[in-house]
């Protein structure tokens, strides 16, 4: 059985226009990574009693704690509060990232971007 290979498929054509969508992908890829970098997050813990600001980048910004969350006999549950607090804003991040970059992607995991 012969194998039909379609005749004037354009495949130089159609090559040089996937390359052309993968660098405008790639492009708006690089442009989201920045605008995410730039921005702020912010999340909280204990109704609001502690509350993280992370950059895009995720590094900390700020910490705030209420007055009545510092407890000299109570470190561990600060402690966790601030934890509890950063790892949501990082969580935060990451959902953030990995929503708009599906925007760009189609939902196309592309290792090593996000």
């Amino acid at each position: 059985m012969k194998a039909r290979i379609p005749k004037n498929s354009g495949g130089a054509q159609n090559m040089n226009q996937m390359i052309r969508q993968a660098q405008k992908m790639q492009d708006q890829i690089t442009e989201l990574q920045e605008d995410i970098e730039s921005r702020e997050f912010t999340a909280t813990a204990g109704g609001g009693a502690v509350e993280v600001t992370l950059s895009g980048k995720k590094e900390i910004k700020s910490l705030n704690l209420k007055p009545e969350v510092v407890d000299p006999e109570d470190i561990e549950m600060l402690q966790d509060l601030i934890i509890s607090a950063i790892n949501e804003a990082v969580n935060t991040i990451e959902t953030t990232t990995e929503t708009e970059m599906s925007k760009i992607t189609g939902g196309v995991s592309i290792p090593g971007m996000f």
